[in-house]
């Protein structure tokens, strides 16, 4: 493995972060500093984390890292839940985003 570009798992959550990007269109405008910028913030999160660990000298190093893009998954789950809960979107509109992180990515996160 050449780069951390490589890894399955950043891949994918990377095209998960643009779905949740377009996702995101949906939501109302007076969430641009509330729901939608913490969304954005979480689901960076994972991708750049995996990035960040993989460039880590020590495997114990890369596991924090890995440890904390998992725990940013879940945060963006919660958020977007309640995005659902007020009805910014719909469970429909998340299949997409799902497919990618249940369970294929949360599984390359488990450590």
């Amino acid at each position: 493995m050449k780069s951390y570009r490589d890894l399955i798992v950043w891949q994918k959550s990377v095209a998960m972060v643009t779905l949740v990007y377009k996702l995101l269109k949906q939501f109302p405008d007076d969430e641009k500093f509330g729901l939608i910028s913490q969304i954005k913030r979480s689901s960076v999160s994972v991708p750049s984390n995996i990035a960040e660990g993989y460039g880590r000298y020590y495997s114990k190093d890369y596991c924090k890292f890995l440890q904390i893009a998992r725990g940013s998954l879940y945060k963006m789950q919660t958020q977007l839940k309640i995005g659902i809960n007020l009805e910014f979107v719909s469970e429909d509109d998340l299949k997409e985003i799902r497919d990618l992180y249940l369970p294929k990515l949360k599984k390359c996160l488990m450590l």
